[in-house]
């Protein structure tokens, strides 16, 4: 949540901000500003996108080679000019952008306001700036020092970046909780909230870890301390990414490019793993910890959103082919609820972000509590792929678009090689069927590639349902998962009421819903609870719902009680989300498009969710 991005070095700094503001908005687009420094600290900021700030720029000052800038989701009052991000000190001297959340901000609040600090804003940020100003002050001490003494009264979680009028030359930068990168170039400093800010620029960056300041100084070498005043050496990696990985190139949102990437994605997940000619699965991340695996009394999937529906076709995965128990839960309700965690258990997080807030924290509760704790994840550097023993990468390439969809297959693709390898190493699965499923997911990047060569139909039927106000999306053992996150998609980006169901608990509630007017979509291929689904189908058409079905090629039963239907090639049972998911996403796309929505910046949302 948030979008930060900071520079410091011999060119304008405007430019470069602006350019790495664009490519953060994905992060929240509530309101925007910057701050550059040039003798004298300028802030501008307005609500609205990076667009409006552009606007609002034009005409004023914005010289200077030293600057920082902010793209907000609105947490902590309303998104206004006023809430919007720089904030200043109280004695203008100081500014701060920040991303997180403040937990103790009111009690910090009441101390300031007894000190006779005045507060313009309803954000739990100008608290933190107020304070530094206040230790500065009294302690007579330089910023960075402020800054840290400050970080050690502040709860909550923070990623910032501090500039100060009387240190010119100068960004302070800390973090906890939400992420932060720092782009190391010749003679110039990059912060950001992620590296596509970056990439431009350079390629060796410094992924900054919890309680760590950065002090950046203009033709000095970076340092990095803890909040505890204890000194740390930047750890310099290259980066791993392209820049035309992070524009649309040709697409018109980056939503459809991800959909249209994911024959790529699949196959780039399960490059160096999947090794037909040898028959054999393997996984270096998880290496030191497949006995662990292959032991483990439970698997406990904990994941939020879009990854948790991934979890849940992995848990699906993981039972049925290695007869481990699995149990899936939801990252925000798992941390809260004293679960039973022992040291027997074996915790799977899964995030694209690998930042997600309730992971992170769930992550930790089971490290606490003696579990091996391991990751599946998109971004190498990542909060989670630090904190957990060992992980997978998903290798999808930056997924810029808030809703998730080339993640999703490629968390599927992962969790489908870990269920194979685990399967194989047990001795769960016969050595003919072990392979049958190896030549069908190696498959399934092509049948993807055919499915989306029906984009046509697709928009059709989008468009016949373009303005309903509510859908049922249904389905079947491991159709249930992509009901849900199908079903999630159209919410997400058209804004359409719409629920997932296990089409058998219709009946159980839901089917008072179906009247002329409701849209039904079903995953009724025939693989899996083939004639029970009809069943469902037969109910819903008496009660004279709409049915839209995603059938396999060739199949003229479902075909005939459909009202629209989009064939999907054929394959095995396990692999069936991998395929029944693309035409959904398609579906939800050009909905949203035909009903005049932001694709990729829905309305409320924000990519990586960094707070609680």
């Amino acid at each position: 949540m948030c979008g930060i991005v900071a520079y410091v070095g011999p060119r304008d700094a405007y430019p470069i901000l602006m350019k790495g503001l664009h490519r953060l908005e994905y992060r929240g687009y509530d309101s925007a500003g910057i701050c550059l420094l040039n003798h004298d600290i300028r802030v501008f900021k307005c609500k609205g996108k990076v667009s409006d700030l552009e606007e609002y720029l034009v005409g004023k000052d914005i010289s200077g080679t030293i600057g920082m800038a902010h793209t907000r989701w609105a947490t902590h009052g309303e998104p206004n000019q006023i809430n919007a991000h720089p904030h200043f000190s109280q004695n203008k001297k100081v500014a701060i952008i920040h991303n997180g959340i403040i937990e103790n901000y009111s009690v910090l609040r009441s101390e300031l306001k007894k000190r006779g600090f005045h507060f313009t804003s309803e954000t739990d940020t100008e608290v933190l700036v107020h304070l530094i100003e206040d230790i500065m002050t009294n302690e007579k001490v330089p910023v960075e020092e402020a800054v840290r003494i400050a970080l050690n009264q502040v709860v909550g979680a923070y990623a910032i970046v501090i500039l100060a009028k009387d240190y010119p030359d100068k960004i302070i930068a800390a973090r906890k909780g939400s992420p932060m990168v720092i782009g190391i170039g010749k003679d110039e400093f990059f912060v950001a909230s992620d590296a596509t800010p970056l990439v431009e620029y350079t390629d060796n960056v410094v992924y900054m870890n919890d309680e760590e300041i950065a002090i950046i100084e203009r033709k000095a070498k970076l340092k990095i301390k803890t909040i505890r005043n204890k000194d740390h050496t930047p750890y310099i990696q290259k980066l791993v990414m392209s820049l035309n990985e992070i524009e649309k190139g040709g697409f018109d949102h980056f939503m459809l490019k991800e959909i249209y990437e994911q024959p790529r994605s699949i196959r780039d997940s399960m490059r160096g793993r999947l090794h037909i000619d040898q028959g054999i699965v393997t996984l270096g991340g998880i290496q030191n910890y497949e006995q662990k695996l292959i032991n483990a009394k439970r698997i406990i999937i904990t994941a939020c959103g879009t990854s948790w529906h991934a979890g849940l076709v992995g848990g699906y995965l993981i039972e049925d082919l290695a007869r481990i128990p699995v149990e899936v839960e939801y990252s925000s309700e798992f941390r809260y609820r004293n679960p039973v965690i022992s040291e027997e258990d074996v915790i799977l997080a899964i995030s694209q972000s690998g930042e997600t807030a309730d992971t992170l924290a769930a992550i930790e509760l089971g490290k606490a509590k003696g579990a091996t704790v391991l990751g599946i994840c998109n971004v190498v550097g990542s909060s989670i792929a630090r904190a957990t023993h060992g992980g997978v990468y998903t290798h999808a390439g930056p997924e810029i678009g808030v809703a998730s969809t080339k993640a999703f297959t490629a968390q599927v693709a992962v969790l489908t090689l870990l269920s194979l390898l685990l399967a194989e190493k047990k001795g769960t699965i016969p050595k003919s069927q072990f392979q049958k499923i190896l030549l069908a997911l190696n498959a399934i990047p092509e049948k993807v590639d055919r499915i989306l060569k029906m984009s046509e139909k697709i928009r059709d039927i989008a468009n016949i349902y373009k303005d309903v106000k509510n859908s049922i999306y249904l389905g079947r053992g491991y159709n249930f998962p992509v009901a849900l996150e199908g079903a999630l998609k159209l919410k997400e980006i058209s804004y359409i009421h719409a629920e997932g169901y296990p089409a058998a608990e219709m009946k159980h509630g839901p089917i008072a819903l179906i009247d002329e007017h409701m849209p039904v979509v079903f995953i009724a291929t025939r693989r899996g609870i083939y004639n029970k689904v009809i069943s469902n189908i037969e109910e819903v058409k008496a009660r004279k719902g709409k049915i839209i079905a995603i059938v396999t090629e060739g199949d003229e039963t479902v075909k005939k009680l459909a009202d629209h239907y989009i064939e999907i090639p054929d394959t095995e049972e396990i692999l069936v989300p991998l395929l029944a998911t693309i035409p959904l996403q398609l579906l939800s796309y050009y909905i949203a498009v035909m009903r005049g929505c932001n694709v990729d910046q829905p309305r409320n949302l924000a990519k990586s969710v960094t707070v609680e």
